[in-house]
């Protein structure tokens, strides 16, 4: 039988940093994911994005992604599908944590 997850179960490097944050984000979803409720209005919601943002690019990347669409998924936000990109585009880079803003809306994205 295959073993189900909410969770990204791809292969992902287990450094510190991301075994961290996967592991604060793993915190909320298990204790105060209940008392917000279910209002997330992507796919996958915004907890299930921030902990495979975090697994896929780190943590310093995976928070930033995570806190954009935390921030995409409020009133007069967007909705729909939205995943993950499998890389990110050279220009993002740590610095310059504002340019991740624009990975939900197709850009920056490196297919």
């Amino acid at each position: 039988m295959a073993e189900r997850s909410r969770n990204y179960r791809g292969p992902w490097p287990r450094t510190p940093g991301r075994l961290l944050g996967t592991a604060a984000v793993r915190l909320y979803q298990l204790t105060l994911s209940g008392f917000i409720g279910n209002t997330c209005r992507h796919l996958p919601t915004c907890s299930e994005y921030a902990y495979e943002a975090i697994a896929r690019h780190g943590l310093w990347a995976g928070v930033w992604l995570g806190l954009f669409r935390v921030m995409r998924c409020g009133p007069g936000g967007t909705h729909g599908i939205d995943n993950v990109p499998p890389r990110l585009a050279p220009e993002l880079r740590w610095w310059a944590p504002w340019r991740y803003r624009g990975v939900g809306r197709g850009r920056h994205a490196s297919c």
